[in-house]
Parts: C-alpha cells; sequence; structure tokens
C-alpha cells in the first residue's frame, strides 16, 4: 500500500496511430504530423518526501535502463521543476522516486517522455505547485519532443517536432493490443532512411467512422524500420492473423498495435500472440477518449 502523502502517477503508453514526415529543419530535426492517443497501460512512478532525493526502479523492465543513479529523463524533469519552483520562490524539498517500468524500452511509444511527464505532473502536487502551463511546457518541450504530448496524455494532433498541439475531443476509446519483439530499432537510422521527407501532411478531412480515417493515415517511418528489423513485419502478421482490425507501428518501432472490436477480443488475442512467442511483449489494453466522449460506450466509429 502506498505510504501516507505519496503521490502516484501513471506514464500512459503513446501510440502514434498515424506519424507523416513532412520536412526537416534546418538543425536536422524532423517536421512532422502525428495522430496520437494513449493506452490506459504504461509506468507507474510513486513520488514522496524524503530527507535527502533518491531514485529506485523496478518492474519488468527497469534492470533495462542500468543503474538508477545514471542520468535519467525522470531525475532531469525532477531537476527542472525544481529549479523552476525555485526560481518562482517556492519550496522543492527532496523527494523519493519510485518508477516501476512496465513498457519496453526505447520501443515508439514514449515510455521514457511519459516518466518526464508523469514526474512533472505528480511533483506538482507533491510539491503542491501551480506553475503556469506555459512554463511546464517549455521544461516538457527542453525534455524532449515527445514529453509535452505526454503532458497531456489525452487524444491529440501533433506537429511541428510535437510542440504544436491540437486536442482531439471527438476520437473514441479504442481495445488495442500492443506487441514488440524486444529487439531495438535505431530511431536515427531509420529517419536516415527515409526515402523523402517531405510527404504529404495528414488530411483535415474526416471520413464517417474513425477506422476508416485511421486506415487513411500512415506511419511513414514503418517501411524503414521493417526493413532494418524484420520482426516488425512479422509480429504485425501476428497481429493481423487474430483478427485486428488494423495493425501498424508506433513511432519509430519497434512496437506494433492491433486495434479490436473490444476489449475481451484484444485479451484473448493478446493470450494467443504470447503463447506463440513467450519470449515477446504482448499487452491487451484500452486506449483514453477524448474528453468529449469520456463515460460512454464506444465501438468503431
Amino acid at each position: 500500500m502506498p505510504d501516507k502523502g505519496m503521490i502516484v502517477e501513471d506514464a500512459f503508453a503513446k501510440i502514434n496511430l498515424a506519424l507523416h514526415v513532412t520536412g526537416q529543419r534546418d538543425d536536422g530535426y524532423h517536421l512532422l504530423d502525428m495522430l496520437v492517443t494513449f493506452a490506459r497501460h504504461g509506468d507507474r512512478l510513486e513520488f514522496s518526501t524524503a530527507d535527502k532525493d533518491s531514485f529506485e526502479m523496478s518492474g519488468r523492465f527497469g534492470a533495462a535502463l542500468g543503474d538508477a543513479g545514471a542520468d535519467n529523463l525522470v531525475i532531469r524533469a525532477r531537476d527542472r521543476l525544481r529549479d523552476a519552483v525555485l526560481q518562482a520562490g517556492a519550496d522543492a524539498p527532496p523527494v523519493h522516486i519510485h518508477l516501476q517500468k512496465k513498457l519496453p524500452i526505447a520501443s515508439g511509444i514514449g515510455g521514457g517522455s511519459a516518466d518526464a511527464a508523469a514526474t512533472l505532473r505528480g511533483l506538482s502536487r507533491l510539491w503542491n505547485i501551480s506553475l503556469p502551463a506555459s512554463v511546464l511546457d517549455e521544461i516538457a518541450l527542453g525534455l524532449g519532443a515527445d514529453v509535452p504530448m505526454c503532458l497531456h496524455s489525452t487524444p491529440l494532433i501533433a506537429r511541428g517536432i510535437g510542440e504544436l498541439i491540437e486536442p482531439v475531443a471527438d476520437m473514441p476509446q479504442f481495445a488495442m493490443v500492443l506487441a514488440n519483439p524486444l529487439k531495438g530499432v535505431s530511431t536515427p537510422e531509420v529517419f536516415r532512411r527515409l526515402g523523402t521527407k517531405t510527404n504529404p501532411p495528414l488530411s483535415t478531412g474526416r471520413a464517417a467512422h474513425w477506422l476508416d480515417t485511421i486506415r487513411l493515415m500512415r506511419n511513414d517511418l514503418e517501411p524503414p524500420a521493417r526493413a532494418l528489423l524484420p520482426e516488425i513485419g512479422e509480429i504485425s502478421a501476428m497481429l493481423a492473423e487474430q483478427g485486428a482490425d488494423l495493425v501498424r507501428m508506433s513511432g519509430s518501432g519497434a512496437t506494433c498495435f492491433g486495434l479490436f472490436q473490444s476489449f475481451e477480443l484484444a485479451e484473448a488475442a493478446a493470450v494467443m500472440l504470447h503463447r506463440q512467442r513467450p519470449d515477446w511483449y504482448f499487452q491487451a489494453t484500452e486506449t483514453i477518449p477524448g474528453e468529449n466522449m469520456d463515460g460512454e460506450e464506444h465501438g468503431r466509429s
């Protein structure tokens, strides 16, 4: 049970339903159009007051991050938020942070970025401070291009390098299976192998059903990622064989997702997939709906 006064924050997996590479800036950053949602599965962080700062990790993938004392996005988020709090004239006392790492490392679903964003949210609550949203967004962007999106953790469209965010209030909840062969793929190499970096942006139009809308989109990083890691194609085929309505890679990989008609079907698919490849990662989950859809039942429409 959490200690009295402990703050708990979930760091939900960030799912790129679509990712269009539309250009590249002079500083090397790629310009992207992304349709993003968040799964209810993710890492979990616990925050509590302490005599001195400390950080520990546990969970299936905790050991993959190495020494808990090493440079970590959680620690960087803590330190940058503390600097901002102190500059604002408030207190930011020592804190113990426990990260339960449930998401695969460097897998295209924003695990580290989600952890950093959860740290900003959790410590804001623990320290009982309320910095302007613009300050938190600036800290988040300084930590990484994905962190501002994870700070919101609701369906959105992100453009630019990820800092231009537009909520998608009418996105329904999706049942999905996350699948990862637990092999890394180099994000810089994926971008380097892109055939073109000036692809068409996300369409502003909308089909009658959300699934059809997503089908009209794409992930421009998937073809080069598949070429680098054939297991992406293999795991995608496995999801399709289990009856997924749509299968796509998230981010720069190697996590893929399959959308299913119901959570029960997703759970059954995840069980079957795990039996086939117990050494790979499969997780049934549901996504967070847009704010206008909260509390309603959603199918694929």
